[in-house]
């Protein structure tokens, strides 16, 4: 048994359920937690400012955790290989355990670590704590990767056994520990005090994380298979920040979901497509890791020439996207949501992605960032696979011409207005039955920045000049 082990926490930020936290506790006599917080190694996708805040909390969240076992997260800023080698000189540490991330540019950083421990003759073990199924693991009969998702869910179904997840363990740290950081000397708050809202909406955090599972399991998760669909209905998990963070484990959601399963006629419907759900989070991973290039490039090269118009900082119509100020309700909720709380509903994210990139022809890039900067789940590999599905252009894609109808959907999604009204108070005196169109009723509401049905014409024959 080896004396100490660092344990590098990154987005594994739980004690449950830890494959590099439990391995440690095994390993050796003592485990020393350590964040080291270095933005610029995850260029150019350092976390936005939502997802800062949340780390904020998260961070304070596992400190607390750790603290109460005696534990203490110590805290670092700077070079990864530096500070991980200052401390192994600091505290006497024979190995570095941590749970793998997928980002290309993180791959390529722990890369660097790996190798600089290896020439140090200091011992480094990674762990799969934040998917399911390792990236690999699943491919075509041709052995190459999947690009639709129906076939590659089938057969990672068929490699998967959903494990029982495993309990904290108990953790015995150094006497003597060397100085660190508070998490307020990483500066994760923004500047601007716009994130009022999302400390009415959220408790980043363990704790927090394992109430929500259990919260949806035992009620919205029988109901899931219709109400996912509903932005006016508290019918989702609300779990991705969380699992972004690793605050909970894809095998701690799968576990409870699949005994749920087991347990309930009435809930087996709704938690097969739940199933489904996390399944899609997988896909976005295998595909981020398969194709690196396509959070800055289209997966089919057909697209590359597409004429998608790229916005600047005081370009009005993406600004009206941004804010909130389309004219179309469906879409200004959707924004206005995301803004306030730092998510939006997963299907109205489709329709004011389809506004932007269709009917608006801006970039799904842009759009992209926009998301990255404002969602308190901002993941590469989601974000990714959800703008290019809608825009066209990767796996598994929504074929370009179909174009979200934002009147429709709000007519079948969101019947009876509730969702709309509750976030564009302007349409208060818009008659009952009109809120999704008020143009054809009332014009108090300001008008549509686009005409939906001559945008869609211009953007299916730009696909079609793209295409010849």
């Amino acid at each position: 048994m080896m004396s100490t082990i660092l344990v590098w926490f990154r987005r594994d930020l739980r004690l449950a359920d830890n494959p590099a936290l439990q391995a440690a506790v095994a390993d050796a006599e003592h485990v020393i937690p350590v964040y080291i917080h270095a933005p610029d190694e995850e260029a150019p996708w350092q976390p936005g400012a939502a997802s800062n805040w949340w780390l904020h909390h998260s961070l304070h969240a596992l400190a607390n955790d750790l603290d109460a076992r005696g534990a203490p997260l110590l805290l670092r800023r700077g070079d990864s290989v530096q500070q991980l080698l200052e401390l192994i000189d600091a505290t006497g540490a024979e190995a570095v355990y941590w749970n793998r991330l997928y980002e290309p540019a993180v791959i390529e950083r722990d890369a660097r670590v790996r190798a600089a421990l290896d020439e140090h003759a200091i011992v480094s073990q990674d762990f799969n704590a934040y998917l399911l199924l390792e990236p690999g693991r699943v491919l075509n009969k041709s052995g190459t990767p999947y690009k639709v998702f129906t076939p590659f869910w089938k057969a990672a179904r068929g490699e998967l056994t959903v494990r029982a997840p495993a309990p904290p363990p108990a953790l015995n740290a150094l006497k003597q520990m060397p100085a660190g950081l508070s998490i307020d000397d990483l500066a994760l708050l923004p500047d601007i005090d716009w994130y009022g809202g999302l400390a009415d909406n959220w408790t980043p955090g363990e704790a927090a994380a394992i109430t929500q599972l259990e919260d949806f399991i035992q009620a919205p998760a029988a109901d899931y298979k219709d109400d996912r669909n509903r932005p006016d209905k508290p019918g989702t998990s609300r779990l991705s920040p969380h699992l972004h963070f690793g605050e909970i484990s894809p095998h701690q959601v799968a576990w409870a979901a699949e005994h749920q399963l087991a347990q309930s006629a009435r809930g087996a419907a709704g938690i097969e497509v739940f199933m489904n759900e996390i399944g899609w989070r997988e896909f976005a991973h295998h595909l981020l890791v398969h194709f690196p290039h396509t959070p800055e490039e289209p997966l089919r090269p057909d697209f590359k020439a597409f004429p998608w118009r790229r916005p600047g900082n005081n370009d009005a119509a993406y600004r009206a996207w941004c804010t909130g100020h389309t004219g179309i309700p469906l879409v200004d909720a959707g924004m206005r949501e995301l803004w306030h709380t730092g998510w939006m509903h997963n299907r109205v994210r489709m329709v004011v992605a389809s506004l932007l990139t269709k009917n608006q022809l801006i970039s799904w890039q842009d759009g992209a960032r926009w998301f990255w900067d404002t969602l308190v789940d901002a993941n590469l590999a989601s974000n990714t696979l959800g703008w290019q599905w809608t825009a066209g252009c990767g796996a598994d894609a929504a074929p370009f011409f179909r174009i979200f109808n934002p009147v429709r959907q709000g007519e079948k999604f969101d019947p009876h207005e509730h969702y709309v009204r509750r976030w564009c108070p302007e349409l208060a005196d818009i008659p009952r039955g009109a809120a999704h169109a008020p143009w054809l009723a009332d014009d108090t509401y300001p008008a549509p920045i686009v005409d939906l049905q001559t945008s869609r014409k211009v953007a299916l024959a730009a696909y079609q000049e793209a295409r010849n």
